[in-house]
């Protein structure tokens, strides 16, 4: 079975870019919660599981900027930076570097989209409002979700914290 990796973000972080995705996503194409994505595929194996929960107890809690906000043609996103999320995506991809899909050998742009599959012209006003008096904000990572794709919506199948300070 395909799994999917993404980041955990605090609840505050989480909801604010939930409640712009409810806002602005398509509602009948909304089957999943706002994400930042770290890998879209990869295997639902016993190996897979002991590699992250040894790459999460290892890692600290940090902060990520969110630095931006990019187009994404029909749609829009809120790009993030952080020294150490850039570092953990290399920890895994190298880890899971037999295994990655060729979507997830391409470059990394840790991003959450809250709009997509729109027309270019709504995406553009969006990005135009969301972009008006924008500054960065700085939201904090709190661990791993790792979950199961059913060929649309996500089932959580399990999280794996990072540990505090």
């Amino acid at each position: 079975m395909s799994t999917i990796l993404t980041l955990q973000m605090e609840n505050s972080a989480q909801k604010r870019f939930e409640t712009l995705r409810q806002a602005h996503y398509p509602a009948e194409l909304n089957r999943i919660a706002a994400h930042l994505t770290l890998f879209h595929s990869l295997p639902g194996t016993a190996e897979t599981r002991a590699v992250l929960l040894r790459e999460a107890a290892a890692m600290p809690a940090f902060p990520m900027r969110v630095s931006g906000i990019r187009s994404l043609g029909r749609g829009v996103a809120f790009t993030l930076e952080s020294p150490e999320l850039a570092a953990l995506h290399r920890r895994l991809a190298k880890a899971f570097e037999s295994e990655l899909s060729a979507q997830d050998r391409q470059g990394f742009r840790p991003h959450v989209v809250v709009q997509n599959k729109v027309s270019g012209a709504e995406a553009k006003e969006l990005l135009a409002l969301l972009g008006a008096g924008f500054s960065s904000f700085t939201v904090q990572a709190e661990g791993l979700e790792w979950w199961d794709y059913l060929g649309g919506p996500w089932k959580l199948r399990e999280t794996f914290g990072f540990r505090a300070g």
